[in-house]
């Protein structure tokens, strides 16, 4: 045999060989952008564990599209500025599929107007909460998991006019989360014959809000409302005003509350003092299962936003499937299929059962942790908004708001 034989030989059987061989499945790789630092750091280690515990189990049932998925954490610290360059890297050099986040609405917005509608990924962000997520010019690609604070503020308002409160004080960080629910919280509350005594906003991260509490308490009010952040602004504002004995009464936004917000405060002055709303987790079958599921891997069900963050990362591992590869084309579309009725209910955890129905070619509907999750035109869904109260220096829900 010639050498050109050989070699002619050798390419053949290596052609025949590849053809025999299939080709390994790849991983796919989902971003999760979340507030690491900033003023929601309290918050954000659940809510990243509870979009984690989905990943998790997706790969413990089998896997997707073959390969495993695989989580790219990103820091967003709740800053646009900050957000920016995060997703950017995610989605350019990472080249992430799709993104759960970020946690706020101005990082969300960032990290979207930046990176994620340039390059067509779908985010879905488990507590961005402002009205300006709404109306976001975002090609179908950004959606949320929680209610919009056109929500929040109506039900916040409805729960401090049930329980006698009749007159308050605001103060507000100024930004879309802050200005938005205070602008829905004022407007109801006013509505609902309340009197706002004085209406103050304020910026994040200064050492010193006694210029604005000194606006705040001249109104007369004894209770104060504080939208803004537990590990920011809102810690803050509130030790400053205890330690001036300006106010006796405190209403809190979802962004209040953290384990640190009430950390080296006396007692005698938060327990039973502060009452606050969030996003709650839905009663049925969908929400047994979550926290089954997160009991077991030593998580809390009941932290914030992390329900909602599971069922962001659920919605993007199942819409993947549904689209059959790891690109970025038509996911948005798979996302609303799977998320929608009519369809053959999956609850969380339900991985396993999900592919055989999409492999099957049957419509699957998703009911998640939060509840059920149609979304609208514009990407947003209804939910439940739940109370709080401060008791032994701990946050206790109540119940959801009527």
């Amino acid at each position: 045999m010639t050498k050109t034989h050989s070699l002619l030989g050798l390419a053949v059987g290596a052609m025949v060989l590849g053809l025999a061989v299939p080709a390994l499945a790849e991983d796919v790789k989902v971003g999760i952008l979340g507030d690491l630092t900033g003023p929601i750091e309290s918050l954000a280690p659940p809510i990243v564990a509870g979009a984690q515990l989905a990943f998790d189990q997706v790969n413990a049932q089998g896997g997707i599209l073959g390969g495993n998925l695989v989580s790219i954490t990103g820091d967003s610290a709740c800053d646009p500025s900050v957000a920016g360059p995060a997703a950017d890297k995610l989605v350019n050099t990472d080249q992430v599929t799709a993104i759960v986040g970020a946690f706020c609405t101005g990082a969300t917005i960032g990290a979207a107007t930046a990176a994620g509608i340039p390059g067509g990924v779908v985010q879905i962000s488990p507590s961005a909460s402002a009205p300006a997520l709404t109306t976001l010019e975002d090609s179908d690609l950004v959606y949320r998991t929680t209610p919009s604070d056109a929500f929040q503020g109506v039900k916040m308002a409805e729960l401090v006019l049930a329980k006698g409160i009749t007159d308050v004080a605001v103060t507000y960080v100024n930004n879309d989360y802050g200005k938005g629910l205070a602008d829905v919280f004022v407007a109801t509350f006013t509505a609902g014959g309340g009197t706002v005594s004085s209406n103050v906003a304020h910026e994040d991260g200064k050492a010193d809000y006694r210029a604005e509490l000194g606006q705040l308490s001249s109104g007369g009010s004894q209770n104060l409302v504080i939208l803004a952040y537990a590990s920011g602004s809102g810690k803050t504002i509130l030790q400053q005003s205890i330690e001036a004995g300006e106010f006796t009464a405190y209403v809190g936004g979802d962004g209040m509350i953290g384990d640190d917000l009430v950390t080296g405060l006396p007692p005698e002055a938060v327990n039973g003092k502060i009452i606050a709303t969030r996003a709650g987790a839905y009663a049925g079958a969908s929400a047994d299962a979550y926290k089954k599921l997160a009991t077991d891997a030593g998580q809390n069900p009941e932290a914030t936003y992390a329900p909602q963050a599971y069922d962001a990362a659920f919605l993007i591992a199942l819409a993947i499937e549904k689209n059959g590869n790891a690109g970025r084309e038509g996911l948005s579309a798979a996302l609303r299929e799977v998320a929608t009725a009519p369809g053959e209910t999956i609850l969380p955890g339900e991985w396993s059962k999900a592919v055989e129905l999409i492999k099957a070619g049957t419509d699957i509907d998703y009911e998640g942790a939060g509840g059920p999750l149609e979304f609208d035109a514009a990407g947003d869904v209804d939910g439940v908004i739940v109370e709080l109260a401060l008791e032994d220096g701990k946050f206790v829900e109540k119940g959801p708001i009527q």
